[in-house]
């Protein structure tokens, strides 16, 4: 979901050659879900909101993806309808595939073709180790856990810490709570140093005091 599963520089390289330069402004859809294209983008530079429709209509946040991440790949392995939107968070520069241009740079490149397979199967864990968590812990350890993650695999490094830029209301939907209890475990986290937040932004303080509310209840 946000782990860290992005290609190498070497398969990067390789999906660039093969692709088309292309720019999003932040809010701009790279991907609609249910449409029926198939492209596959690259992103090269920038970030990138997935979400899909609840049965409510709200849009709930399933992952933030970032440079070397692939986007919209199952669509263009099974020819299905795209499962969820993607979004522009931040100005994204990216290399867009068709459907056609992928599937001959995975079928003639066997590294290709391997490295997609362990992307796969690393967002299937990833998955799965959400599905446990939201069952086993409760909120403010959830949100902990989410904000170590997100600093790690798409934060942005500054003079105080590290910058999330990502709404409250998506940092809820991710971590599968209301949003007045996520804004209750952001000031505990605030209080005690850990966090600093703003409508758009949460700033990482401390992972070490972020490390100590990720650890479940006795």
């Amino acid at each position: 979901m946000f782990g860290d599963f992005r290609l190498s520089e070497d398969g990067q390289r390789k999906l660039i050659a093969a692709g088309t330069p292309r720019r999003w402004r932040p809010g701009q859809v790279l991907i609609r879900e249910s449409d029926s294209d198939d492209h596959v983008v690259l992103i090269i530079k920038g970030q990138v909101k997935i979400s899909s429709s609840a049965p409510s209509g709200r849009q709930v946040l399933l992952a933030i993806r970032s440079a070397g991440d692939l986007l919209g790949e199952a669509s263009a392995i099974d020819g299905g309808k795209r499962s969820a939107t993607a979004t522009a968070l931040t100005n994204v520069e990216a290399v867009m595939l068709s459907s056609a241009e992928f599937q001959r740079c995975v079928t003639t490149t066997p590294t290709v073709a391997w490295e997609l397979l362990r992307l796969v199967v690393g967002r299937l864990r990833e998955s799965t180790r959400r599905r446990l968590e939201y069952g086993a812990y409760d909120v403010p350890t959830r949100t902990a856990l989410l904000l170590i993650d997100l600093a790690s695999t798409h934060g942005e490094p500054n003079r105080n810490g590290i910058t999330i830029k990502l709404r409250q209301s998506d940092l809820a939907d991710a971590a599968g709570a209301s949003r007045e209890a996520v804004a209750k475990a952001l000031k505990v986290f605030r209080d005690a140093g850990a966090v600093r937040t703003n409508r758009c932004n949460v700033d990482v303080l401390s992972m070490d005091l972020l490390h100590r509310f990720a650890e479940p209840a006795a």
